[in-house]
């Protein structure tokens, strides 16, 4: 008889919840994929937009990844790995344009952002520039969060944010180390990483500098509707939307996930005393921060000088990635603290952002969304236009969410009487915050690195968040803009 006879063997219970969600992901795709052919949108011009079979499939792919992405049925980089084999396997973009994506000069932004956050954590720059903030904000939980945010915003006026958020990550999980047992998770953990994740993204609308997106629509501004907007005029109207949202936030966190202690006692004292113990910057320090300094300043002055403007802003901050290597900061044993899931995320949602662009399948949904508000009262076309942004801004990249919707949007403005304006204003400001989804925007990706919350948690309080934003928005649509000169209507 075996000596484990009447032996206990205990059996892992059948997770019910990802079977569910993991069948419902290939059903959505195989009921979209193998549908019969779908109506053609129709522009107010006439002009008609086929979604072709590569479109359908664009969708059907498009609806597995957001539902195996939001309930973890699988790491959410292997969902994202799902996304080119079945782009591959049924022929809806060639092998060489589903997988290259996933090296897209964007992706390796945010490998070098992420590479600059992890050289922050291992010179200690990070540890000084917690507690220094740290003996400043004081020791009520309410205002280190609404500090951590503050500064998260500043930094968003003069560097994109996803280089933002890669560098007060390891700040904000030194900062989290203070407030107990790291690896647990706790409200306060919760609100200080979800809100790091929607906070870059309120930031960055206020100028040019805090994403691409920015400039791109200020592009197809000028060529559609034939008016130039300024660095200076879309910060006059955006900066005071951007803090809004900011200070609204903080208190959304405050009232849903409001920290478990009012207070850390003796954290001043205790910030001062290890900010101490540091000691003088070291030559690694001077020289992380020297480099990180010069890449944020010559990104920055792109916007500004001509010939800098031609260099592509992933060469730039990846030439920080070499630096570090060559000066010894870091080694190859470093590589292995990449967190390559977030890097395989976001690559996902490049391949699917392109794939839902070169199918053409995001214009036809577009048309057919705008052409339902042809004969609508303004300011319902209006927050169409930016509904509409939010949700295609959560799934794909929000340049080509803008990208979509905007040439669209202003054919359609003149038959309504709406200034080309608050169109533009309005797409952009639902563009920068995608609030739902993790593969919305790279911070979203980054904060979830901390392992404070899960896909589902960040998706719940994103659904709450995106209404407040709506409601914000209108206001400013319908008084606050208006007030400051926007003009929103013009006469048919």
């Amino acid at each position: 008889m075996s000596d484990h006879a009447g032996a206990v063997v205990e059996r892992t219970p059948v997770n019910w919840k990802r079977i569910i969600f993991l069948f419902l992901g290939i059903f959505l795709f195989i009921a979209l994929y193998y549908s019969p052919p779908w109506p053609d949108a129709v522009d107010p011009m006439g002009k008609h937009f086929t979604l072709s079979r590569e479109g359908k499939g664009a969708l059907a792919v498009f609806m597995l990844a957001g539902t195996w992405w939001v309930f973890e049925v699988l790491p959410i980089g292997v969902t994202s790995i799902a996304i080119g084999v079945l782009q591959a396997l049924f022929l809806i973009r060639t092998p060489e344009e589903a997988f290259k994506d996933f090296m897209d000069p964007s992706v390796l932004f945010i490998f070098a952002s992420v590479v600059i956050g992890l050289v922050f954590t291992k010179t200690g720059l990070t540890k000084r520039m917690a507690y220094t903030m740290l003996a400043v904000v004081g020791e009520k939980t309410s205002m280190i969060l609404l500090g951590c945010f503050l500064v998260e915003v500043a930094l968003t006026h003069i560097m994109a944010h996803t280089a933002v958020a890669a560098t007060v990550f390891p700040l904000f999980m030194s900062i989290y180390a203070l407030y107990g047992d790291s690896d647990k998770k706790t409200k306060f953990g919760k609100a200080l990483f979800i809100g790091m994740a929607y906070v870059a993204g309120a930031g960055s609308i206020i100028t040019l500098l805090g994403a691409a997106r920015g400039a791109v629509a200020v592009g197809f501004f000028k060529d559609i509707a034939g008016k130039s907007i300024t660095f200076f005029d879309l910060t006059y109207y955006m900066a005071p939307l951007g803090w809004l949202m900011a200070f609204l936030l903080w208190g959304f966190f405050m009232l849903f996930l409001r920290p478990e202690k009012k207070t850390i006692p003796g954290l001043r004292a205790k910030a001062k005393q290890l900010n101490a113990e540091l000691g003088p910057l070291s030559r690694q320090e001077i020289l992380t921060a020297s480099i990180v300094l010069l890449c944020v300043a010559v990104l920055s002055l792109r916007s500004f000088i001509p010939a800098l403007g031609a260099i592509d802003k992933t060469a730039i901050i990846l030439i920080s990635t070499l630096l570090f290597f060559i000066l010894d900061i870091l080694d190859i044993e470093d590589l292995e603290e990449i967190p390559w899931n977030i890097i395989l995320l976001f690559g996902g949602a490049m391949s699917i952002g392109f794939c839902l662009w070169q199918t053409e399948a995001a214009k036809w949904l577009a048309v057919n969304w705008l052409v339902l508000f042809k004969k609508a009262n303004w300011f319902i076309f209006v927050m169409g236009i930016g509904f509409f942004v939010l949700v295609m801004t959560n799934f794909i990249m929000n340049v080509a969410a803008i990208a979509i919707s905007l040439p669209v949007a202003l054919v359609i403005a003149p038959y309504l009487g709406v200034a080309p304006e608050v169109i533009l204003f309005t797409a952009l400001a639902t563009a920068g915050m995608p609030f739902v989804l993790l593969v919305g925007a790279a911070p979203n990706a980054i904060a979830y690195d901390s392992k404070q919350f899960t896909a589902g948690e960040f998706f719940t309080y994103g659904m709450i968040a995106s209404v407040i934003l709506l409601v914000v928005l209108g206001v400013f649509v319908m008084v606050v803009w208006p007030l400051m000169g926007m003009p929103v209507t013009i006469a048919k």
